[in-house]
């Protein structure tokens, strides 16, 4: 016969990775664009483009010290957003976790989720920023749309791969279970 206790856990459902590994991803993506493509590249920043924008900012040219100034400040506003996402994702994941990290720090569900921010974020910020409001280009020049196109599918490409790792995996219950499906 079955106990109370045993009743109680085969209803309990694991806590899901699903929104603590969009949220990682969002904010780890930009990350891997801010420091690639921002700092180490130097392909764009926040503002470069804003001399062809879509919606009247100021231009702040890259190469004075005054441009590289502003687009440097833009440049931290958008590792602050970054940084706060990853903070925001560590903490809802911290909520959700209550034993048994180890499983979930390496279970296919929540990197499925995290790559699947990424792409998120990479297709938001592409669409946005690049596309939308013309803010800066993921490399400008004379085949910058072929680089924003190739960003996009990048993004697609990490939304698609993220799902499918995710579904391949199992939903880890972090008190010790291991349920059938994915969340």
């Amino acid at each position: 016969m079955a106990s109370t206790a045993d009743r109680a856990s085969a209803e309990v459902t694991p806590a899901s990775l699903r929104l603590p590994g969009i949220v990682l991803g969002v904010g780890l993506g930009g990350f891997v664009d801010g420091i690639l493509l921002h700092q180490i590249l130097q392909w764009h920043h926040m503002l470069t483009s804003t001399n062809t924008d879509n919606i009247g900012v100021p231009y702040y040219d890259p190469d004075t010290v005054p441009g590289l100034r502003m687009n440097t400040v833009w440049d931290g506003v958008f590792h602050t957003v970054c940084w706060l996402a990853v903070l925001l994702g560590l903490a809802i994941l911290y909520n959700r976790v209550t034993r048994d990290r180890r499983r979930v720090w390496t279970s296919r569900v929540l990197w499925g989720w995290i790559l699947a921010g990424w792409g998120l974020f990479n297709l938001v910020e592409g669409i946005l920023d690049h596309h939308i409001l013309g803010i800066h280009h993921v490399r400008g020049g004379p085949y910058q749309l072929w680089w924003d196109i190739g960003f996009l599918v990048l993004g697609a490409l990490l939304l698609v791969g993220g799902h499918l790792l995710q579904r391949s995996g199992r939903a880890v219950d972090p008190g010790g279970q291991v349920a059938g499906r994915p969340d």
